[in-house]
């Protein structure tokens, strides 16, 4: 049975993600600033049931309503260990959506997914179109509709973002993928 991963290491996971894909290959335009800025808050849960992310993510939600934007624009809500099935993690979405409506923040955040087995309707879980979703740890992205507004506002063409990617990992391809991220050699013998 493999170690929990220690939280040190799911951050570092998340930020070489955030860095070297979300930012290294610009598939979200906006993220830069807010990372340049240290405006981006990590936190790694703990959690191994459902009920204890969620409780995380109604503490996370309303930290974010509440912070300045200049402290902290978006988090990163990180579980490593719970919700590893995508079926899972998506069925939780709706949960994760019922808890912004009853905190009265439907409009104000809003909540983005991210998996390690990320997959699109109608695509084959290796179609490189899926990795514009996957993260190394399943991760819960809150992020404030004001800071949307304000990057959809500053790139006149957000709409085409979504085309822009998958054109982007389709020329990466999935070799390129990997080599992006690969694989930790085993030392142990």
């Amino acid at each position: 049975m493999n170690a929990a991963p220690t939280p040190e290491q799911v951050e570092a996971d998340t930020l070489a993600w955030l860095d070297k894909a979300v930012i290294g290959l610009n598939l979200c335009p906006f993220a830069k600033s807010v990372r340049v800025k240290g405006q981006v808050r990590v936190v790694v849960s703990e959690a191994t049931e459902p009920e204890a992310l969620l409780a995380l993510l109604v503490v996370e939600l309303q930290h974010l309503a509440d912070v300045d934007p200049e402290v902290t624009d978006t988090t990163l809500l990180v579980h490593p260990q719970v919700l590893s099935d995508f079926l899972d993690f998506n069925d939780f979405l709706d949960v994760a959506d019922r808890a912004l409506q009853q905190l009265e923040l439907d409009g104000e955040l809003q909540i983005a997914s991210f998996h390690p087995q990320f997959q699109f309707a109608g695509t084959e879980l290796d179609d490189i179109t899926n990795y514009t979703n996957r993260s190394p740890w399943p991760t819960l992205h809150l992020i404030r509709e004001a800071s949307i507004d304000r990057a959809v506002a500053a790139f006149p063409e957000a709409e085409a973002i979504y085309e822009r990617n998958i054109e982007t990992l389709e020329a990466l391809g999935l070799k390129g993928w990997q080599q992006l991220f690969p694989e930790p050699k085993d030392t142990a013998k």
